[in-house]
């Protein structure tokens, strides 16, 4: 049987839209607002696991969506390290090679923080251990005993709410791809991909259900 995964990431917070780097800060009114709006477009598996970052916005967006989650270390945020709750801006005043070089190279690191490549692997052996493949049921049945039509229709779903770097880490893991394009995936704030696991390891879907 194969397994889903719908990685949500969370409303905007006040500090992204100050332009700050995260600090664990809860979602105000109007990031409230726009997670139940999504929650009401939203169509997720009725009996998916539903797990959360341990992050206070992750938890409420999880909460507006409507969504009862258990929270997972897995699944925080990106350390940035000496950069948490600082503005963009100054870190580009006081330190503008370290940020370029942030933005650019999956190996640099905040100071004190971690790097692209290292939520790769954080995230990679999270999927690994928590999600790992089996083998598909070449003779799954339905319960009138004729041939399922879509096995992948009947995946065990996991949903997570997270973090945008997450999503990306875990786009460029299911790719296979260099942690070098992570520069070239954007993920906005309520963003829903899927990822299913099968025999052939994870691969990237539409979000044709959500």
């Amino acid at each position: 049987m194969d397994k889903r995964l719908l990685l949500i990431s969370h409303a905007a917070t006040s500090a992204q839209r100050a332009g700050r780097f995260p600090a664990d800060e809860p979602l105000d009114a109007r990031g409230r607002a726009e997670a139940e709006a999504a929650g009401a477009r939203l169509v997720l598996p009725a009996d998916a696991t539903v797990l959360t970052s341990p992050a206070a916005c992750a938890r409420e967006t999880a909460a507006a969506l409507g969504l009862v989650a258990a929270s997972v270390n897995a699944l925080a945020d990106l350390n940035h390290g000496d950069w948490r709750g600082k503005r963009v801006a100054d870190i580009a005043a006081e330190a503008p090679r370290e940020l370029a070089a942030w933005t650019r190279e999956p190996d640099a690191a905040p100071p004190g923080g971690e790097s692209f490549s290292q939520l790769i692997q954080r995230v990679g052996a999270w999927l690994d251990a928590a999600l790992p493949g089996e083998a598909q049921n070449s003779g799954a049945k339905e319960e009138n005993g004729a041939p399922a039509a879509d096995a992948s229709a009947h995946a065990r779903a996991t949903v997570a709410i997270t973090h945008a770097p997450l999503l990306r880490a875990a786009i460029v893991c299911a790719l296979g791809a260099s942690p070098a394009v992570f520069s070239r995936i954007e993920i906005a704030p309520l963003s829903v991909i899927e990822l299913r696991r099968s025999r052939r390891g994870w691969t990237w879907w539409p979000c044709t259900s959500v």
